[in-house]
């Protein structure tokens, strides 16, 4: 398990959930997080850093990730690289040019994998994949997508409505002490220097900070639009079109909208992917009566 706590601890939870299987090593660069788990599973061994671990231990059979994602490809590749299956929380990657390393390399690996949209593998999804598929409301030529959620660049106001934990425009000049559990440097990994401050850590802070994640598209992004493009078979997209602030070098936006246009496939027509977060709600949000349900996919078809 490489990440103990957050989503690594929901994830160690799971997969141990029915009694079969054997942890062996735990890493995390917080030391609390990788206590509190090797209480429980006293007989793994445990690591601060996921490069001590795949040097030290062979005798394994599956390797789970829960870390941020700047550096979900670099704690993927070793155990792809050894033959072993390997479970990762979405996003997959940090970039386009990092997904493509690591599919690469799962292909020649030949051992089973799986990203961490776990509304994926719910009933609900599979339902509703079904009855696109089956043409229950005709051939569909929109889809719309919108969370509740919006974390990032912006300020204070919209921060309070949207329940945002911060409301920075700029990164802390000051820097701060991290805390004695906490291993800074371990964090930053692939990302260029920069002092610890608590605007990062702890909680899901990180993400809205382009040197560790993408935002909230790629944070909740990963789980709505599966949907659409499951259920309408697209890939990849003919345009794309995007809205919002000015860009920032340092933060993603949280408010923001994204259109996509995909061709036709099969006998299913072509057909646009809208979705937005934050104050980029569009019209038909209100028009269609959805605006009580704070996230949602919306499906619009000819029957």
């Amino acid at each position: 398990m490489i990440g103990c706590g957050g989503r690594g601890a929901g994830n160690l939870a799971a997969v141990t959930a029915n009694g079969e299987q054997h942890i062996v090593a735990l890493c995390d660069i917080n030391e609390n997080n990788l206590n509190a788990a090797a209480a429980k599973y006293t007989d793994a061994r445990k690591f601060i850093d996921f490069r001590q671990l795949y040097a030290e231990m062979k005798d394994y059979d599956a390797v789970v990730v829960s870390i941020a994602e700047h550096t979900h490809a670099l704690a993927t590749l070793p155990a792809l690289k050894a033959g072993k299956h390997i479970y990762c929380e979405k996003p997959l990657t940090h970039n386009v040019r990092e997904t493509r390393i690591i599919s690469e390399a799962a292909k020649k690996a030949k051992v089973a994998t799986q990203m961490g949209t776990q509304i994926h593998a719910g009933a609900n999804y599979r339902r509703v994949v079904e009855l696109i598929q089956g043409g229950a409301i005709g051939p569909v030529t929109e889809a719309h997508v919108w969370v509740s959620r919006a974390w990032g660049l912006q300020s204070p106001e919209p921060a309070a409505k949207f329940g945002d934990i911060l409301a920075l425009q700029e990164r802390p000049k000051e820097a701060q002490t991290p805390p004695a559990y906490f291993h800074w440097d371990l964090f930053l990994g692939p990302a260029p220097e920069r002092p610890f401050h608590s605007a990062y850590f702890p909680g899901p802070k990180w993400y809205r900070w382009w040197d560790f994640g993408s935002g909230t598209m790629s944070d909740l992004g990963s789980h709505y639009n599966d949907l659409p493009f499951w259920a309408l078979k697209i890939d990849a997209p003919l345009s794309i079109e995007a809205a919002g602030p000015p860009p920032h070098p340092e933060l993603a936006p949280a408010s923001m909208s994204a259109h996509y246009e995909y061709g036709p496939r099969g006998d299913m027509p072509a057909v646009k992917l809208s979705w937005y977060q934050g104050e980029m709600k569009p019209q038909i949000w209100k028009d269609k009566n959805i605006s009580q349900w704070g996230s949602g996919c919306l499906f619009i078809g000819s029957a």
